[in-house]
């Protein structure tokens, strides 16, 4: 069966390629993703799988049943693009100003898709049902997986895999990690309100640049000295904002950031101690504030026997040749969602483009892929969903 399955992907590579390449040229931002949708809808049609849009907005979710009786696997694959100008030079270049698939998502739906029309060729010998979804939003939060959640794509699921191409791991390389994966990301808005007024005149007025200057700094203590050294967390301060003539002392000052976290209870302290600190800060200096924390996307919390079990898969594939557990991640995915309903594993697959140099960052405006990587997520991908019968 496995054999079966890894002809066909093989001989449907220069397909993945192709649409993988076409919506490299076509790409759409989170939850704009409208023609993508409906080009992957129409996949699934051309090809008589049973197919729903819609889900949860912008989500798509196909459905491939076996012959025989089983579970119900389900894989997902993310699809929107980022605001970023594509500057490389290849053919696939993006042809939208401004916006490019900077992570990989491209490659992600084209693996998918593929991959789900195998499995369909082969149903006849197939047990259970495989589920794939299709999400949308990934890279803006609130994200597209809760609303497909409460949309019903997880209903009568079993079990969930899904892959990341990791561009900064060499393609054969499969990396795991039981437990926390990646991060909780989450946003905070502090907006403080002084009293402005003529720079030569300091003493009329309460600064509020130097209040938010004394506020990035004692940010800086909550992970230094508030949380368990053997926690890991990030509070970063990314953009001030207080702009005036040269001669004018600051009325508002505005601080924008971000908190990420594995614990949760780790992440509700931050939260609450954020707040006391800027309450704390705005008391010394007799100014006002306003302050908003925003929830991102839970940690993606990987579960021990589904993540033992894509190893097993891996080892069956024989263009991998690395696998090994990979470092906490700090960056969000809201794949976290999916494993806090069912049981379940993330897992990076090398992807790295053979080049001369080091290739360039996820979210880098020259991103690339090695389009060998998609191949080897398919295979790995498609054992999980047939042997997981087995297990």
């Amino acid at each position: 069966m496995l054999n079966k399955l890894y002809t066909k992907l093989e001989n449907s590579y220069d397909e993945m390629v192709s649409i993988r390449r076409y919506m490299h040229q076509h790409p759409e931002l989170s939850f704009q993703e409208y023609n993508t949708a409906r080009f992957i809808q129409t996949y699934y049609e051309k090809h008589a799988i049973e197919v729903k849009g819609n889900i949860g907005g912008n989500g798509v979710v196909a459905k491939v049943y076996g012959k025989k009786p089983g579970k119900t696997v389900a894989l997902r694959a993310d699809f929107d693009a980022l605001p970023i100008q594509d500057e490389k030079d290849v053919p696939y270049k993006s042809l939208v100003p401004g916006v490019m698939h900077a992570c990989g998502h491209d490659g992600h739906t084209a693996t998918l898709l593929v991959l789900a029309r195998a499995l369909n060729e082969l149903r006849d010998e197939l047990e259970g049902t495989y589920v794939f979804i299709h999400q949308h939003a990934e890279e803006y939060a609130p994200g597209g997986a809760a609303p497909m959640i409460k949309d019903g794509c997880l209903d009568g699921v079993d079990v969930i895999f899904g892959t990341h191409l990791w561009a900064s791991e060499p393609t054969g390389t499969i990396q795991y990690r039981t437990g926390p994966i990646m991060a909780a990301a989450d946003r905070f808005e502090i907006e403080i309100q002084g009293k402005g007024g003529h720079g030569a005149q300091p003493h009329k007025t309460k600064d509020a640049i130097v209040t938010a200057s004394q506020l990035v700094l004692n940010l800086q203590q909550i992970v230094s000295r508030k949380v368990n050294p053997v926690e890991s967390a990030v509070v970063t301060v990314a953009s001030f904002t207080a702009e005036n003539a040269f001669n004018v002392i600051a009325d508002k000052a505005k601080l924008i950031g971000t908190v990420r976290t594995f614990n949760e209870e780790v992440r509700q302290f931050i939260e609450g101690e954020i707040e006391r600190i800027v309450h704390g800060t705005c008391y010394t200096s007799d100014s006002k504030y306003k302050y908003d924390f925003v929830r991102g996307y839970p940690a993606v919390v990987n579960h021990e026997k589904e993540t033992e079990f894509i190893i097993s898969c891996a080892q069956d594939i024989a263009e991998v040749n690395i696998i090994e557990e990979t470092e906490l991640q700090m960056g969000g995915e809201d794949f976290g969602y999916y494993l806090q309903k069912v049981p379940g594993t993330f897992f990076y697959t090398g992807a790295k483009p053979v080049s001369n140099d080091e290739g360039y960052p996820h979210h880098h405006p020259k991103f690339d892929i090695d389009e060998k990587a998609m191949l080897i997520a398919a295979k790995t991908l498609g054992t999980a969903a047939i042997r997981v019968h087995k297990e």
